[in-house]
């Protein structure tokens, strides 16, 4: 590269440039044959899943965090309160992510009965037809009526029905609260060491 204020050299990168320009004339063809392959793939699966169930997760950001979108995996403590083994979770259709953390006990419980109610939904056939294992459906189950399709995103916020502005309402700031909870937390360690010095001052006393 050029170094300090000089004149930029004449570089003719536009010679030739039907031999070196990019065409993209596969394109339509391509679409088609990848939505051919995955009906294909759909078909050999037999009553599998199209697609393996992920946890509902909101978006990063303060601007983008009331959308609800599809994780990458549900955690190990939202498996365990579902009552589904990491091994199994696989097996089943279920993603797993080791890494994720749940922050909320409101996101939790939401990923929590997501997967209940798959559990619910599901048609586990035996291995071997006539030897069902524990777990495996049996029954009417095996000649219901399955579905293949994912469990839907719930909604991301209950909508509110409009009403009056209350004078509590009026009268509370959100910013002035929010300020003050940050402050509680952020001084509750020095908070308990004084009330530690001040519980042992008195013993000696």
């Amino acid at each position: 590269m050029v170094k300090h204020n000089n004149q930029l050299p004449k570089n003719h990168f536009h010679k030739d440039w039907q031999r070196r320009v990019k065409t993209w004339f596969d394109q339509p063809g391509k679409k088609k044959s990848r939505r051919v392959a995955r009906s294909k793939k759909a078909l050999a699966t037999g009553a599998a899943p199209l697609q393996r169930l992920r946890p509902a997760v909101r978006c990063p950001t303060q601007r983008y965090n009331i959308r609800i979108r599809e994780g990458r995996g549900f955690t190990l403590s939202e498996l365990k309160l579902a009552g589904i083994r990491k091994k199994e979770a696989k097996g089943l259709g279920i993603s797993v992510d080791h890494r994720r953390r749940s922050k909320s006990e409101e996101g939790q419980v939401l990923n929590v009965d997501r997967l209940k109610e798959y559990k619910s939904r599901l048609v586990v056939f035996p291995r071997k037809q006539g030897k069902p294992k524990s777990g495996d459906a049996q029954g009417d189950d095996l000649t219901s009526h399955i579905t293949r399709e994912s469990l839907p995103l719930p909604a991301s916020y209950t909508a509110e029905a409009p009403r009056a502005i209350t004078e509590e309402e009026k009268s509370t700031t959100a910013f002035v609260t929010l300020r003050h909870a940050r402050a509680a937390q952020r001084n509750e360690g020095a908070r308990q060491k004084r009330l530690k010095e001040k519980e042992a001052a008195e013993k000696q006393k």
